[in-house]
Parts: structure tokens; C-alpha cells; sequence
């Protein structure tokens, strides 16, 4: 897969109501950041169109609205930057991330076990 365009973290928020709502149109993707965010429409608007000149969003025009659909899924993007991230602060290493991440206090009990189960689960998926 070759690399994602990067987005801003303004971006970002308008790719996660477009993953979740799509196919979507310019109104109710407004309305959906307003609701969360003090940006103007006219901003909201230029987020759209940066995100349509990056290759991350389609259009279609339909009489006088336009509705959106991404072109980029969720889950390669988060994947993506989830691999940038532990690239950069952790040169790769998911163990280094988690320890640090634990020896700080930042994982809960609760995140612990989870983590616990799914290690658990690949685990004796692997030995099948």
C-alpha cells in the first residue's frame, strides 16, 4: 500500500464525521462540526476542499448539493498513523511505546486486562 496523504488535525475531524456519515453533503457535515467545534462554515467549507485536492475525498454533485464520500478508509489511515507514531517516538518498538505508556501511569487497569486478553487471544490463535 503505498503512503496516505497526510492530514491536518482539523482535517481529521472532518474525515471522522465523513467516515461515519458517508455518503454525506456539505450542510450536514457542517451542522455535525458545529456541534463540537467553533469553526465558521466558511472554514469547514476550505477543509472540505483541502481534503478533496489531497485525493481523500470524492464528490458527486447532485442538482445544487454536493455529497461526499471518502476515498481513503479509516482503518488504513488510523494504521498509518499509528505506525508514524511508534516510527517516531518509539523507533518502532510497540514495547518501548507500552512500557512507557504504563511505568507513567497512562494505562488504567481496565486497558491493562484488555490488553492482557488480546495478547491472550492472539496468543492461542497462533498456536491453532
Amino acid at each position: 500500500m503505498s503512503a496516505l496523504p497526510r492530514i491536518s488535525e482539523a482535517e481529521y475531524e472532518v474525515m471522522k464525521i465523513v467516515w461515519k456519515y458517508a455518503p454525506i453533503n456539505t450542510r450536514e457535515i457542517t451542522e455535525k462540526l458545529l456541534e463540537t467545534s467553533s469553526w465558521s462554515p466558511k472554514t469547514i467549507q476550505t477543509l472540505i476542499k483541502r481534503l478533496v485536492n489531497k485525493g481523500v475525498l470524492a464528490y458527486e454533485k447532485e442538482s445544487r448539493i454536493f455529497v461526499y464520500t471518502p476515498l481513503v478508509q479509516e482503518c488504513d489511515y488510523v494504521g498509518q498513523e499509528s505506525k508514524s507514531f511508534l516510527n517516531r517516538f518509539f523507533d518502532g518498538n510497540i514495547t518501548a511505546m507500552l512500557s512507557s505508556f504504563i511505568e507513567n501511569d497512562r494505562l488504567s487497569e481496565s486497558e491493562i486486562n484488555d490488553l492482557r486478553n488480546l495478547l491472550s487471544a492472539r496468543f492461542h490463535k497462533e498456536e491453532k
